[in-house]
């Protein structure tokens, strides 16, 4: 059996930290197997389902790395929704319905004031023919309802073990509506089945519709995939995530200065027993993957340790996978300069600063002027390299008396416009003499 899971997103907006997360699951799990990933779009609400959307999701996959091998979409497939509903009423398992959504809201608030659950009665089901015809002849469409075997239905949850739930306290799904229009169930499990959808990997909020769709799978004559629900994710104070807040998308990440790396490692770790550490690919991830280390408690989505992760990645990067970007953005300087500045960045943007520290001009900061025209007179010639700022230092202290931060505090000021920053013993020699001479001498350079 060749393992096959799916992303399966509703182009109704972008993608969201959730969303990233079941993404990335799917994909590392078949990846470690060596299986497929199918990237099916969801776009049965046509009011709601934009190209534009589309193409975003798509564009949001392709920079996370994420790949798949067979891409559908459910609007391509209203055909063989269509062949499932008449198959199912065939057989007897999808019956009409004519309550109206008051009629069944007032149903719903009758039995819990009884002390009932609210499960649909199946008065549909009580019906005669006559009656029926009656009802449309009024003006009344069905909605259709998948009739339910009340037994115990059972499966092994990849992440949550083994489940258990008795069909008899669920009401019989709407899988039609009165429009004809279909809800999530039914394209999803046609799809999964004419797709050979093995895994079904996705949040533990879908764990009630399981039941049913296992019966439904069982109706149309297909074995059920396994299932796998994982834990969801909550913001740093514990409160569910909202999707309307941007912060959490992709897209917004991105222009954050993100890193696809430290997205990918954050979302698949958070929530389990591995510690939340930059990878530096995703085949590496993949070959930790494993849903024995994800935890039954929420998952904490925290925007500040992202960042950190971000830049621990970009800390560890070797020079090769960025070259590009860094020219990209006009960043020049080799690996020299990257291996001086890749630890104090928290984007790769950053980088650009540090570019303008050594390649000028700035305005240097003159704390002590004295000192600095000190170590003016004292600037070796060049070439220079990582020795030449311990020599030059050792001359200064000698000549001037200054040491430790009386020393190296004002000529960091001067030299970069700055308190802090990359060891001055390899920022000296990409800085160069000639620079370095104006700035201790107070000149922009």
């Amino acid at each position: 059996m060749t393992v096959t899971v799916r992303f399966a997103p509703s182009p109704t907006g972008r993608i969201h930290a959730g969303n990233i997360r079941t993404a990335m699951f799917n994909y590392l799990f078949a990846r470690r197997a060596g299986g497929r990933l199918i990237f099916r779009l969801d776009d049965t609400d046509r009011e709601r389902s934009t190209e534009e959307f589309a193409l975003g999701i798509e564009e949001d996959l392709h920079w996370l790395g994420v790949e798949w091998t067979e891409k559908a979409r459910q609007s391509d497939r209203f055909d063989r929704y269509a062949e499932a509903v008449e198959k199912l009423k065939a057989s007897g398992r999808l019956y009409p319905a004519y309550e109206t959504p008051e009629e069944l809201e007032l149903k719903r608030k009758r039995q819990l004031a009884r002390g009932k659950p609210p499960v649909y009665d199946r008065a549909a089901l009580q019906l005669t023919a006559d009656e029926r015809v009656r009802l449309e002849a009024e003006g009344h469409k069905p909605h259709w309802r998948f009739l339910l075997e009340q037994r115990d239905v059972v499966w092994d949850d990849l992440v949550r073990g083994r489940q258990h739930v008795d069909a008899a306290s669920l009401s019989d799904p709407v899988l039609v509506r009165a429009d004809g229009s279909y809800l999530y169930t039914m394209p999803s499990v046609v799809d999964d089945i004419d797709l050979g959808i093995t895994h079904v990997i996705r949040g533990e909020d879908h764990v009630a519709n399981t039941a049913p769709q296992i019966q439904l799978f069982e109706a149309l004559g297909a074995k059920p995939p396994a299932f796998g629900h994982h834990n969801l994710l909550v913001g740093a104070d514990g409160q569910a995530l909202s999707k309307r807040d941007r912060t959490l998308s992709i897209a917004s990440l991105r222009e954050e200065g993100i890193e696809a790396l430290a997205v990918a490692s954050y979302s698949a770790l958070i929530g389990t027993s591995d510690p939340v550490v930059p990878h530096a690919n995703l085949d590496e991830l993949a070959r930790g993957f494993d849903f024995a280390k994800l935890s039954r408690a929420p998952a904490r989505f925290d925007p500040n340790e992202l960042r950190l992760l971000n830049a621990k990645l970009l800390h560890m990067l070797p020079f090769s996978v960025v070259k590009d970007r860094l020219a990209a953005m006009g960043v020049g300087g080799g690996e020299a300069f990257w291996e001086a500045v890749r630890g104090n960045l928290a984007v790769l943007g950053d980088a650009k600063l540090w570019w303008q520290v050594v390649n000028g001009p700035i305005e240097p900061v003159m704390s002590d002027p004295a000192l600095c025209g000190r170590a003016a007179a004292l600037l070796p010639p060049e070439p220079w390299d990582e020795e030449t700022w311990g020599r030059l230092a050792a001359d200064i202290k000698q000549a001037t008396g200054a040491k430790g931060k009386a020393l190296f505090a004002p000529l960091r000021l001067a030299l970069t416009g700055r308190e802090q920053g990359p060891e001055l013993k390899q920022l000296l020699p990409l800085i160069g003499r000639a620079r370095a001479l104006a700035r201790l001498e107070g000149r922009t350079a």
